[in-house]
């Protein structure tokens, strides 16, 4: 019930998010397929391929069915993928940072308390970006940063997702097939302010955007797979409890029936 009364909000603030995520990544591969290759940027420069970085959204309780599991399985899963390179973990929730703490996975960092509380505000979830490009720009060694959390599709869905969060993938033009092709309406750009000053500024928002719809579509889809985990647990607890019922009216019907039996055999006697 309190799920249920938590979700609406949730969900309200997951749909408004979204637009603006999606229409600021666009832009911006957009913008950085017509920046010069010698443009560098610290969130936008490759780097090696060796050292990653996964930042693990859970949630801080349980009693929500297969959410918790299935993103550390999600986990594992890409740890297994890549033997070879060296994963930390960034873990923000409890259940993630316990889970791989017990296993003895490298754990980079944690973010404690934030989902817990069924609604994160703007502030926060620019802190927790702030610290994840802090990380990636103080440790050059940190080649990948890596997101996985929840996307909410419904209440009864809930999408795992892994994707690339640094550095910012610079999008290439695509060559349009001669069979299907169509009309091209080209977008050109006017800049009034450098790349350098324009990125510099565009770049930090995107992560921070990034970050705050993930815990966004985190919490939502906690408080709906709590919502059919616990109805699930009712209706099974309800099951059970007239399963029980009639199992014990039969052992009662069989004690008085035995009774009625002792009564009459007794009387036939004398």
């Amino acid at each position: 019930m309190v799920s249920a009364a938590k979700l609406r909000r949730a969900q309200e603030r997951v749909l408004t998010a979204r637009p603006f995520a999606n229409k600021m990544t666009e832009v911006l591969n957009e913008l950085a397929k017509r920046t010069d290759e010698d443009f560098h940027h610290p969130l936008l420069d490759q780097r090696g391929d060796q050292r990653y970085l996964v930042v693990l959204i859970t949630a801080d309780k349980g009693l929500c069915g297969a959410f918790n599991t299935n993103l550390v399985k999600a986990a594992q899963a890409f740890i297994r993928e890549n033997p070879e390179k060296t994963v930390e973990i960034l873990a923000i929730g409890r259940k993630g940072r316990d889970f791989f703490r017990n296993r003895r996975i490298p754990i980079a960092g944690e973010v404690i308390g934030l989902t817990g509380k069924g609604r994160v505000e703007l502030s926060e979830g620019l802190e927790v970006a702030r610290d994840i490009m802090k990380r990636y720009t103080d440790d050059t060694e940190i080649d990948k940063v890596f997101l996985i959390y929840n996307e909410f599709k419904s209440v009864l869905q809930q999408r795992v997702v892994l994707e690339q969060l640094l550095p910012v993938a610079r999008a290439t033009a695509e060559e349009p097939d001669a069979k299907t092709a169509q009309p091209l309406t080209l977008i050109d750009y006017i800049y009034e302010q450098p790349p350098e000053e324009m990125f510099g500024q565009l770049l930090p928002l995107l992560i921070q955007t990034q970050v705050f719809r993930a815990l966004l579509e985190s919490i939502a889809s906690e408080h709906g797979a709590r919502m059919t985990a616990m109805d699930s647990a009712s209706k099974n607890a309800s099951e059970l409890i007239d399963m029980l019922t009639l199992n014990m009216n039969r052992v009662r019907q069989a004690a008085i029936t035995n009774e009625i039996i002792e009564v009459v055999s007794g009387a036939a006697a004398q």
